[in-house]
């Protein structure tokens, strides 16, 4: 343990609980494709991720984070509903820290913001609508449910429901978009959008008068508004 930098009598369980994935996140430059996920207590719940899997495509990553909420956790639940009932001292806080973490992650499956992606180069109509990401689309922007999501008690300032804060930010990106390649019904976002103001303003945004093509990452999208647009299409072509 000592070539990572822990102390000699520093165990691989401590090791993986309280320091791999800063670490991590840092040797991949804060891209990190295996995800530490906990429930904000030091004797709670925590998993190890492999990112790939969780934002695979064709229905793997929603498969993924299905099993992680309800087959890993669930596991963790029952063990300390058990606990509760046979009297065992700190069982009571851990099985509040771990619904509240099934809570978070039951939103991000759901996928309405914050806990929605966003991904500023596919068209409305094409965003996901729940827990449905797409590897391609990387870490940065993959990541962000799981950073939006709250924990009651514990947890990093600003890292969601991650053991360690990525260095990651959803700002304006350089460049523009034109307007030819960027029609208002399909990427309403770059049509004067206030990707700077606050979150009622970044969400659902309609479109503007004039296409600025700035390229905002910061935004969000009811399911509602994805499906319509879905909608919208399926009846233009006719399906």
């Amino acid at each position: 343990m000592t070539n990572v930098g822990a102390r000699t009598d520093t165990t691989l369980d401590d090791w993986l609980r309280n320091s791999f994935f800063e670490q991590h996140c840092k040797l991949f430059h804060q891209r990190p494709f295996i995800w530490h996920v906990w429930d904000g207590r030091a004797d709670g719940f925590h998993a190890l991720v492999n990112a790939h899997k969780l934002t695979g495509i064709h229905g793997e990553g929603r498969r993924t984070l299905e099993a992680l909420t309800y087959s890993y956790l669930g596991d963790w639940l029952a063990r300390q509903r058990a606990d509760q009932t046979a009297g065992v001292e700190g069982a009571d806080a851990r099985l509040a820290a771990a619904q509240d973490l099934q809570g978070q992650l039951d939103n991000i499956l759901k996928g309405e913001p914050p806990y929605d992606i966003f991904a500023r180069w596919k068209p409305l109509q094409e965003q996901s609508v729940g827990w449905d990401p797409d590897t391609n689309d990387g870490v940065r922007l993959n990541i962000r449910p799981f950073m939006n999501a709250q924990l009651r008690a514990g947890g990093k300032k600003g890292a969601g429901i991650l053991r360690w804060k990525p260095n990651i930010k959803w700002g304006k990106d350089r460049g523009k978009e034109p307007e030819s390649l960027r029609p208002k019904d399909d990427f309403p976002w770059f049509w004067s959008c206030p990707g700077g103001g606050s979150v009622d303003e970044r969400t659902d945004f309609p479109g503007g008068g004039e296409c600025d093509g700035a390229r905002w990452n910061d935004l969000h999208y009811t399911n509602a508004t994805k499906q319509a647009a879905r909608d919208r299409l399926a009846r233009a072509s006719g399906t």
